[in-house]
């Protein structure tokens, strides 16, 4: 969560990926990628040490490889096992269950992998770790869907710990890895991104001007404040918010102007144009009011973090790096808003890891419009 609070040291590593300047091996028949705009291509260029070109490759790899993405997840149905882009952006695998949809995944330019888990049977595994009690969780840090090695990952202090949350939870032991980690997610409380706002005497940020009817609003974390709080520069108050276990809100603003805007590098604005999911392996951009407009890359989809107040489940993972004050802000991949920023661990001196959580669940809770350029 990003309201005031205390990050921890434990840093993630950013890779610093190159991107080919060859023909991505993902499906042509994807719409044009939009024109990338010039902020988030600046920051793509210093958070990923890429060059220009290669920062506007990356991103049309991406673009291809969302929509290849999106078809074989509704064509392979239940044989779906995820999908995911290699470092430099220019190949997507998808995996299934099923060997004979090899043709269908490579039809669509990707790489078919073939594994023995499917993605509802992962999703199955993790819901029974979300399930278990927090005694059992408490030795845990996150736990999520790595469709990469077709198995639910547990990160913990030492292996016991992440063992005993998998057998409280009665989950397939086969299908759960447990990784030593420090890291040690803390609720980014009190100071908030994108541009900021006020609680009382808290402050978190904006993640997107979202509209309810022709009510205007903005969506943020949940942990910001509960619903009937009062903000200030906007005025308005909380309509909805959820945390823990969810961790967004939705502020109503009456009398004020809703924009499709991110505050991009440099204070730049970046137009918001839809909210389409990113694929594990794309870059990503987040926006906060204590350190601005950084990138890093998507991670994992669907983690449940526990947080010290409770955890939080269907979070997305960024090396992106946060710092409190954070909390709220927004996350966008090109010109698709991602997500509200939730917590982390780390620092932008050093490297970190943040959580956000997606704006299409948030848009959906509250019936909501994202409003975009």
């Amino acid at each position: 969560m990003l309201r005031r609070g205390t990050l921890l040291a434990g840093a993630t590593t950013v890779a610093l990926y190159l991107v080919a300047t060859v023909a991505p091996a993902v499906a042509a028949s994807a719409p044009p990628a939009p024109q990338p705009q010039a902020a988030m291509l600046e920051a793509l260029q210093r958070d990923l040490g890429l060059t220009a070109e290669q920062a506007v490759q990356r991103l049309a790899n991406e673009h291809r490889a969302a929509a290849s993405e999106a078809a074989l997840t509704k064509e392979l149905g239940a044989e779906y096992a995820g999908a995911w882009l290699n470092g430099d952006a220019s190949q997507l695998s998808v995996a299934t269950t099923d060997a004979t949809d090899a043709g269908a995944i490579r039809a669509k330019g990707a790489q078919p992998v073939i594994v023995g888990r499917s993605l509802a049977a992962l999703d199955a595994v993790k819901a029974k770790l979300d399930g278990a009690s927090a005694e059992a969780k408490a030795g845990a840090s996150l736990w999520y869907v790595d469709v990469t090695t077709n198995s639910v990952v547990v990160l913990a202090a030492d292996q016991a710990a992440g063992e005993a949350l998998a057998a409280a939870a009665g989950a397939d032991r086969s299908a759960v890895k447990v990784a030593l980690s420090t890291e040690k997610p803390q609720a980014f409380i009190n100071i908030i991104g994108g541009n900021a706002f006020y609680i009382g005497g808290s402050r978190c940020s904006i993640g997107f001007s979202a509209r309810r009817g022709s009510a205007p609003g903005f969506v943020t974390a949940g942990h910001c404040g509960r619903a009937g709080a009062t903000t200030s520069n906007p005025s308005g108050s909380f309509y909805g918010s959820s945390f823990p276990g969810n961790d967004y809100a939705w502020v109503s603003t009456p009398g004020h102007t809703m924009t499709p805007y991110v505050r991009g590098s440099g204070g730049a604005n970046v137009t918001v144009r839809g909210s389409t999911q990113a694929s594990v392996g794309s870059s990503i951009c987040r926006s906060g009011s204590t350190t601005g407009w950084r990138c890093g890359t998507i991670q994992q989809h669907g983690a449940t973090v526990n947080y010290s107040q409770g955890s939080v489940s269907g979070l997305t993972r960024t090396s992106a790096c946060a710092e409190p004050g954070d909390s709220g802000g927004s996350f966008i991949s090109g010109s698709q808003a991602q997500g509200v920023t939730s917590g982390g661990s780390g620092n932008c001196s050093v490297g970190g890891t943040t959580y956000h959580q997606p704006v299409n669940e948030i848009l959906s809770a509250y019936g909501l419009t994202l409003v975009t350029g």
